[in-house]
């Protein structure tokens, strides 16, 4: 074999290794894209960090917080929502990238009251069959203003919710808790 036949196997061997390796970026780049627009627009993986909303959601799970559907429709009584905290928290120190859960008790222009261990939707007690126990403490009646909701945790007497700091705006809400990944003994829809 010849130098020029050699070199001309060997440039032949660099361009396929150099084509492979633009594939592979490629494709990786395409990858993380994706993947960033998934988390950005259709869905994300969140923690549960705190007892908040048990006996429906313990510290360590992991859901998928869908984030399409609140393109169509407001949240509705009785969803879990992701939020951020909205401005009263993060003035009490809550950072801006803190994620809370709660469900979705109130909507606008519903009244909001808890008297007795029981939480009043406009008069009318609401069967809560999956808190951890009946609140212990009241409140007054407030009706919710138009773009906002009142929500609460699960577990009523550990939860920091709208009863301390107010309305929730709909432009803190990132999505709806749909699915739980992990542990495995507790996968499935929420």
């Amino acid at each position: 074999m010849t130098t020029h036949e050699s070199d001309v196997k060997d440039t032949a061997a660099a361009s396929k290794i150099w084509r492979s390796w633009q594939e592979n970026l490629i494709l990786m780049a395409i990858a993380l894209v994706l993947a960033f627009a998934i988390r950005t627009f259709i869905a994300e993986p969140r923690y549960i960090p705190s007892d908040s909303m048990l006996p429906t959601l313990h510290t360590g799970d992991r859901l998928v917080v869908e984030k399409i559907s609140y393109r169509f429709h407001p949240p509705q009584t009785g969803d879990i929502v992701v939020f951020q905290p909205p401005e009263e928290l993060q003035r009490r120190g809550y950072p801006q990238d803190q994620a809370f859960i709660k469900r979705v008790i109130g909507q606008p222009g519903e009244t909001v009251s808890v008297a007795g261990g029981k939480v009043y939707l406009d008069g009318k007690a609401l069967a809560e069959d999956y808190i951890a126990e009946p609140a212990n403490s009241p409140y007054s009646p407030h009706t919710v203003p138009e773009g906002e909701f009142f929500v609460m945790g699960d577990n009523r007497n550990d939860s920091n919710d709208s009863r301390y700091w107010g309305f929730l705006p709909q432009k803190y809400i990132i999505g709806r808790a749909t699915f739980r990944f992990w542990p495995l003994n507790r996968i499935g829809f929420i």
